[in-house]
């Protein structure tokens, strides 16, 4: 979606400017080429050189610059885009743009465009719920700027809460759904894909509970990129602490009871990712009240859960045309998922490694292998968010040739 997109990138005066690099990088890994505008502020944090060297053009800085504004002036600079990107986007930047101030090149290139323009907001916390910020955004909304975020975390004040800068692929991901929204089309355009993603939980009483090791990267990373090739997504997601994929459908769960639940009210679909890491067992007679510690151990009885993989691969009308799997193995891997494979009747099982050491739950990269009918495909390891789009891409192919 991003191949061959001319973004416009300006970079304002917060700490989050450290993230830009890897932006433009990500950027022109898809395709995109990148101009980018470098505010006095934003110059504090990363250099004109770095952002050269990254995205191959000239960096634009001064308003009243000669050469600059005879080779590239401000008003080509802002027509030539197919969309202005500020990121990070301060209080300081949203408040002038919200008022039309043009004091810099930034300002007067946004002033003076007539195409999309998409901010990604980071400040302080109580910068950001400040009500003149709160009063400027929504200025800039109702004139059809997207607000790309922020989230939540921790800051680099030191504090805790809303007003992080979107991630990097998150960002790259809005915009690519920016153009297949412009375009109305996609890989996945026609297609309704429900994925399954984080842990179950299982009740012990009201406050203990047994559960998988799952953060929910992954699941949510795949829905994110089927979304992007332009499905339409429900995400049936567990307790995780990771963001809800901007322009999807999620459903919040606890239980594997739950889960099913959720997904079969989501049928009929065209395909299914189960991604989550569901528990196998739920305690069989769940106490009303907390167990109280005694010298003994309470005798907890455990019963098997529904098979949510098993369930949707059975044939029947509501059968998605393709079923997908996941296995996290400590041994055997690969041999151990083809055995899934044919007992839950699904068509391609992901499987990885999730040993100690190999720091797969929680971490930002997995190695997997790829079990369908013709074969195994065992992929290099890499972030879980190209683990996803690979996913999708794979997934691409398949509709493209069989649905």
């Amino acid at each position: 979606m991003l191949h061959n997109k001319r973004i416009l990138l300006i970079v304002a005066g917060g700490i989050a400017a450290v993230k830009v690099p890897d932006l433009i990088r990500r950027l022109r890994e898809r395709g995109a080429s990148v101009r980018c505008i470098l505010t006095k502020g934003g110059a504090q944090f990363v250099t004109p050189l770095s952002l050269a060297a990254l995205s191959g053009q000239h960096v634009y800085q001064d308003l009243f610059s000669l050469t600059d504004e005879s080779e590239m002036g401000h008003i080509r600079l802002s027509r030539e885009a197919d969309i202005i990107l500020v990121a990070p986007a301060t209080a300081d930047m949203i408040a002038k743009m919200s008022h039309g101030i043009a004091d810099d090149l930034a300002t007067t290139a946004l002033l003076a465009t007539d195409k999309p323009v998409m901010i990604a907001p980071s400040m302080n916390v109580m910068m950001w719920t400040h009500p003149a910020v709160q009063v400027n955004l929504e200025t800039l909304k109702a004139r059809g700027v997207s607000v790309f975020g922020p989230g939540a975390g921790d800051l680099a004040c030191g504090e805790v809460g809303d007003g992080r800068m979107a991630e990097v692929m998150d960002l790259v991901s809005a915009l690519g759904r920016h153009f297949q929204k412009q375009r109305g089309d996609g890989a996945l355009a026609r297609f309704r894909i429900v994925v399954t993603s984080g842990p179950t939980i299982e009740p012990i009483d009201p406050v203990r509970y047994i559960a998988n090791r799952s953060s929910g990267k992954q699941g949510h990373a795949i829905a994110a990129a089927l979304a992007d090739m332009g499905a339409q997504v429900t995400l049936v997601s567990g307790p995780t602490q990771e963001a809800d994929p901007d322009g999807i459908t999620v459903v919040k769960v606890e239980t594997a009871a739950q889960m099913l639940k959720a997904v079969r009210a989501a049928l009929p679909c065209d395909i299914a990712v189960c991604a989550a890491a569901v528990a196998d067992w739920h305690v069989a007679d769940v106490s009303k009240i907390k167990l109280k510690k005694s010298t003994a151990p309470p005798r907890i009885n455990l019963a098997p859960n529904p098979d949510i993989l098993a369930t949707l691969a059975q044939p029947g009308k509501q059968r998605p045309s393709l079923v997908i799997g996941f296995a996290a193995e400590t041994s055997d891997v690969i041999e151990k998922a083809k055995i899934k494979r044919a007992e839950k009747n699904c068509d391609w099982i992901v499987a990885n490694d999730v040993s100690p050491g190999s720091g797969t739950f929680g971490s930002e990269n997995n190695t997997v292998h790829v079990i369908t009918a013709e074969g195994v495909q065992n992929w290099p390891t890499m972030t879980k968010r190209e683990v996803a789009e690979k996913l999708a891409d794979l997934v691409a192919t398949f509709a493209a040739k069989k649905l």
